[in-house]
């Protein structure tokens, strides 16, 4: 078995080389689905259109990234067509989304955007189909679990009333889990080693389970009043560039990492503060919920590797 998926991987590589699609070969089975050695050679073209960092990291990360990148998303498409009779985005919502995920280019028209994406050999339409089993995924998990969602928008304005002074955290982020048979004092030193080898953010790229992964774990700026109070007790006890323990939250385990931090007023106009802070911590609760749910269906999908 490892030896026919070296030989694949051997072949992938040589994808990069200009192959004919005739070398194309399946890969892995799930459900009724497959990924092939073109689709492989297509995700690592996407994934380092969007994050340089993997340009720097061995060939056989790379596969491994995209890899389990594409069993992902085959997984929620499958589910997804259980639940919608048609998964499609209007043209107008795919080119504000697709000018949204390249935003970091500097980007703002799709002729610009085209030419970039030629760089990196990938086609549009296969894009398309990408961000389209992303928002309708998001769109079936609002619908699914909103009511779940749990917001106390008392103890949000006590909080807020403490003092008008809060940290701001730029953060990065690794969620995991762990499978049947393995070990979290393993996994943690395994994440941690990997950190300290090839970075925080590459590390992300392979470990972490969290939609942020393919952008390196960045989540960006979170200001404290948004965070649950022992993730705020676990950032509390570390510094800039450092990062936390693995702390246990619905969906798996976290590793925090404090890019920068800043000091701001918790509010100008306390009404809308409570409003972002509701909004922060839905989104937050509905991220951890996603993620129970993937897990969850994951059981239900036959994966197999050729």
């Amino acid at each position: 078995m490892k030896y026919k998926f070296l030989i694949c991987f051997i072949l992938i590589i040589t994808l990069f080389d200009k192959v004919s699609s005739s070398e194309n070969k399946i890969l892995i089975k799930i459900n009724n689905e497959i990924i092939t050695t073109i689709d492989i050679y297509n995700e690592i073209n996407f994934l380092k259109s969007i994050n340089p960092n993997l340009q720097n990291i061995e060939k056989n990360q790379i596969f491994e990234i995209a890899k389990n990148s594409l069993i992902k998303e085959k997984i929620k498409e499958i589910n997804l067509l259980r639940n919608f009779e048609e998964i499609k985005l209007t043209q107008n919502d795919f080119k504000r989304l697709i000018l949204k995920t390249y935003s970091r280019e500097n980007i703002d028209n799709i002729e610009s955007l085209e030419e970039f994406l030629k760089g990196f050999d990938i086609n549009i339409q296969e894009l398309k189909k990408k961000l389209t089993v992303s928002v309708y995924w998001n769109e079936m998990i609002i619908k699914r679990f909103s009511k779940n969602v749990s917001i106390n928008r008392e103890e949000i304005k006590k909080e807020l009333l403490k003092n008008n002074k809060q940290n701001e955290y730029n953060l990065s982020e690794i969620l995991f889990n762990i499978d049947t048979g393995e070990n979290l004092d393993r996994k943690q030193l395994e994440i941690e080693e990997s950190i300290k080898n090839i970075g925080f953010e590459t590390s992300a790229l392979l470990f972490s389970q969290s939609d942020t992964s393919s952008n390196g774990g960045l989540v960006g700026w979170i200001k404290e009043n948004s965070l649950n109070s022992k993730i705020r007790k676990s950032l509390s006890n570390i510094s800039t560039n450092n990062f936390t323990k693995p702390i246990l939250v619905p969906g798996g385990f976290l590793i925090l990492k404090i890019n920068e931090i800043r000091q701001t007023k918790k509010y100008e106009d306390l009404d809308k503060e409570i409003e972002l802070t509701i909004k922060s911590q839905t989104s937050n609760q509905l991220a951890q919920l996603s993620n129970i749910y993937f897990n969850k269906i994951k059981k239900g999908i036959s994966i197999n590797e050729l």
